[in-house]
């Protein structure tokens, strides 16, 4: 049985009503046209259903995996992070089942809130079963227009993981596209890999093919490169190419390594131009060659090294 600390505990569609209508024969009351109705029969009543509930959705649960820093020298991790970590429930909600005596370690009922385990070698389980936690899930999507990339589960929209029902476990998008955006967006359960992936201080690139409407002129294009303010502050540039210009429309490639929210509409709106469309080809050293809307796939592992290291050179 491997060592266990304990910090203190912490602190802690209406219902029908089923009656008759007054003018009901079965009450033996006179009816709408005055006449007397039929006496009530012998026995209980029996009361007609009310209309059916419609069941709650569930709230979801984010799974945010065990990182580094969640992990003491001593390796031991607080529990409730332990049953977060394995999709069990939130943080908050593994709290509320330890106090309710439904989780034990080795063999004993663990009700003190603050536990902390070793996640190797102790034997965690919710409800008799054993709980262990989820293995990391990376995978790339195609996501097309209109499909959102919240998991909130009262959206009616489509959403990027009704797409990976096939897929294991609890699931969200590193970084977002909005709506009317298209193109690739990767989608794990690794907490620490989204963060190095999408936190602006680690720059993984990703580039765009746009079209804008109207001619950009060189002036505009050197002003999206070299950085444009917004109402949270001046860009860091981004890197333009001119694929193909016209009078009505001009097709870019864009490639950013900060990525704020609809970055690159912003700043081509400011310029004195609106995205016609917006299409995610490449993250990092991913792109979109292969994949079709709607499509996904599984990393392998040397993809997932290759895009780290591209964080890691961000990051220098």
């Amino acid at each position: 049985m491997a060592a266990r600390r304990s910090s203190k505990p912490g602190g802690g569609g209406q219902k029908g009503s089923g009656r008759p209508s007054r003018g009901d024969p079965s009450r033996g009351g006179p009816t709408r046209g005055g006449r007397p109705g039929k006496p009530r029969a012998t026995g209980p009543a029996r009361r007609p259903p009310g209309p059916a509930r419609t069941p709650k959705p569930k709230r979801a649960v984010k799974v945010t995996p065990l990182r580094e820093t969640d992990v003491a020298d001593d390796g031991l991790v607080r529990l409730n992070r332990f049953l977060a970590a394995a999709g069990v429930s939130s943080r908050r909600g593994g709290d509320e089942l330890i106090a309710g005596g439904r989780v034990t370690v080795n063999g004993e009922v663990e009700r003190e809130l603050g536990t902390r385990i070793d996640p190797v070698n102790d034997d965690v389980r919710f409800d008799g079963e054993r709980v262990r936690p989820e293995k990391p899930v990376y995978v790339l999507f195609h996501k097309p227009k209109g499909v959102v990339c919240t998991n909130a589960p009262n959206e009616q929209r489509e959403r990027v993981i009704d797409y990976l029902t096939a897929v294991r476990g609890r699931l969200f998008t590193v970084g977002r596209l909005d709506a009317e955006s298209t193109g690739l967006i990767l989608v794990t359960n690794d907490g620490r890999f989204a963060q190095r992936v999408s936190h602006p201080r680690y720059g993984v690139s990703k580039t765009y093919a746009v079209v804008v409407t109207g001619e950009v002129d060189p002036a505009a294009i050197e002003k999206a490169q070299s950085g444009v303010w917004l109402s949270d502050g001046r860009t860091s540039g981004a890197k333009v190419q001119v694929e193909r210009r016209g009078r009505d429309r001009t097709h870019l490639r864009v490639t950013l390594r900060e990525g704020r929210n609809r970055e690159i509409r912003r700043v081509f709106a400011k310029l004195g131009y609106g995205v016609i469309s917006l299409r995610r080809v490449r993250i990092g050293p991913l792109n979109v060659r292969g994949l079709g809307a709607g499509r996904w796939r599984f990393l392998s592992r040397d993809e997932v090294d290759a895009i780290l290291r591209d964080a890691a050179e961000g990051d220098a």
